[in-house]
């Protein structure tokens, strides 16, 4: 279920030249109302990316931070926000507030190849 201005919410840096610098992506949706959430609305940060020219310049926090993706978030009602980090990654996220939950488990699910001869 999409609101107001749709369903996701993104902010880039431009590059001088032409291109983006550096850009986060969060992806809004409903959860089942809880006491940490009670406005029933999650999102996913998707894609928070930096060119390699301009790593290391605060570009990705800038995205994140105050003033915006998550400021953003924060305005719209989503109260849940998740995303999986990288070990390199880990402590941009964790200066921004985020913390591992020992409560939570990511679990993948690929599906199994198939064998030579079967379908």
């Amino acid at each position: 279920m999409a609101g107001p201005g749709g369903d996701a919410r993104a902010y880039v840096i431009a590059a001088p030249t032409s291109g983006l610098a550096s850009c986060s992506l969060g992806l809004i949706h409903p959860v089942l109302p809880a006491p940490n959430y009670p406005q029933g609305r999650a999102a996913h940060i998707h894609a928070v990316a930096t060119e390699p020219a301009f790593q290391r310049r605060g570009c990705a926090k800038a995205t994140l931070a105050a003033l915006a993706l998550l400021d953003r978030l924060e305005r719209d009602g989503v109260t849940l926000c998740e995303l999986y980090a990288s070990e390199g990654s880990a402590p941009l996220y964790a200066g921004l507030g985020f913390a591992s939950n020992p409560a939570l488990m990511r679990m993948t699910h690929f599906p199994a190849p198939s064998l030579p001869g079967t379908s």
